[in-house]
């Protein structure tokens, strides 16, 4: 029998400011990628975040990012190998902390928005960050774009590696994600996404905007949280993976490898 990890990118609520539908994703996720305070979050959502997870049995991962809180951590900054190898030690260790007091631990490490895309084609940004993640613990997971830079650096130093795909974004012909800027970004059609999941998974392919199918290793599906879609999508993504035989398992555990 098949199976997958499911995640959502989470706890990206700030002060008084509500992102996405956290409790309600979390009922249908494997894993959860929780924002660390750079980009988004806070220490009493980060907090409340990881607790929730935790009583869930969610796994629960750091999401650094870009110290860009303005820009959702979604514009490029141009950083040292040591700047980034510090600022995602710096996050983890948040998140890290918040977990030892709701009595679970961190289970994964995924960058976040631009700091994620540079690390799927930069190598310096990518060895950065997995150098970071094993430094911190070398046990921990790394979750990376499939077929990328940030999953060839993590094999590189040691680390076990989640190639990640997305259910609600659109591909280019080379493999990256097609930029937000783009109009066709985002897929907010949730049957549409769920097909295209559901071949990932059983094919290992993915039609790219030009038509052209390209091959995808998908260890672990991505439906972002901040999305109005989000619900609707994992909702649907859940019932249809069940429909096909396809159990949903954080990377690690039961029968997921």
């Amino acid at each position: 029998m098949k199976t997958v990890d499911l995640n959502s990118d989470l706890g990206e609520s700030f002060g008084t400011y509500t992102i996405g539908n956290d409790e309600e994703v979390l009922q249908y996720i494997s894993s959860a990628n929780i924002a660390c305070g750079f980009h988004a979050g806070d220490y009493n959502v980060l907090m409340k975040t990881v607790q929730k997870a935790a009583e869930l049995g969610v796994s629960i991962g750091a999401h650094p990012g870009f110290p860009d809180l303005a820009g959702f951590g979604r514009r490029d900054m141009h950083m040292s190998k040591k700047e980034i190898f510090n600022l995602v030690v710096y996050q983890i260790g948040a998140i890290q902390a918040a977990a030892k007091v709701a009595g679970t631990h961190v289970h994964h490490v995924k960058p976040h928005g631009a700091l994620y895309n540079l690390a799927s084609k930069d190598e310096m940004v990518a060895t950065a960050i997995a150098e970071a993640v094993y430094a911190v613990d070398p046990d921990l997971i790394l979750f990376g774009l499939a077929e990328s830079e940030l999953v060839w650096a993590g094999e590189k130093v040691g680390l076990r590696v989640a190639q990640e795909v997305f259910a609600d974004r659109t591909y280019q012909l080379d493999g990256t994600l097609t930029p937000r800027s783009h109009e066709n970004a985002m897929i907010h059609d949730a049957d549409l996404a769920v097909e295209r999941v559901l071949r990932m998974i059983t094919e290992g392919k993915v039609t790219a905007v030009n038509g052209e199918d390209i091959f995808i290793q998908a260890d672990t599906i991505c439906v972002h949280g901040d999305e109005p879609e989000a619900l609707e999508f994992v909702r649907k993504l859940r019932a249809k993976l069940k429909e096909n035989k396809i159990e949903i398992h954080a990377i690690g555990t039961v029968n997921n490898p």
